[in-house]
């Protein structure tokens, strides 16, 4: 029998995981005006350089559909420029312009690098128990193929 306790204690830690998401995003918006993907994207480009939407969108973990829109958004801002690299119009590259390298530098890390940081600083079991159970609660809410933004 599933303890009632147990699953209110599951149910109010993913309720403080998403507030405090939306938190950072909040945050984000008002004193930089991105996104919390906008700036995942900024910081790909600023760690690789110049990419094609499709590595960007490998590198943040979204569906190349979803990276046009942020794409869109941040070139609206001034903060990347799309380059025609090549004969065949339909290839372009992305870059940081100006002001995009200096948000990219001056912004506060993704939420996940906090994650990575206190992962870091766990033993190799409990991350696997952390993972096996992630795994387990998205299979529950059947989101496996959800584009995450």
């Amino acid at each position: 029998m599933i303890s009632t306790i147990r699953t209110k204690e599951i149910i109010y830690a993913i309720r403080r995981l998403m507030q405090a998401s939306e938190h950072y995003t909040k945050e984000l918006n008002k004193t930089y005006n991105v996104s919390a993907a906008q700036l995942n994207c900024l910081i790909a480009l600023y760690e690789n350089g110049p990419l094609s939407p499709s590595q960007i969108a490998r590198h943040v973990m979204v569906n190349s559909s979803t990276i046009t829109g942020i794409i869109d958004r941040l070139e609206k801002k001034g903060l990347v420029q799309r380059l025609r690299v090549s004969h065949d119009r339909r290839l372009i590259t992305v870059e940081l312009t100006h002001n995009g390298k200096l948000l990219a530098e001056n912004a506060p890390p993704p939420i996940q690098h906090k994650i990575i940081d206190g992962l870091k600083r766990l033993p190799p079991e409990e991350i696997d128990e952390i993972a096996l159970t992630l795994k387990k609660l998205i299979d529950m809410l059947d989101v496996q193929d959800m584009d995450v933004t």
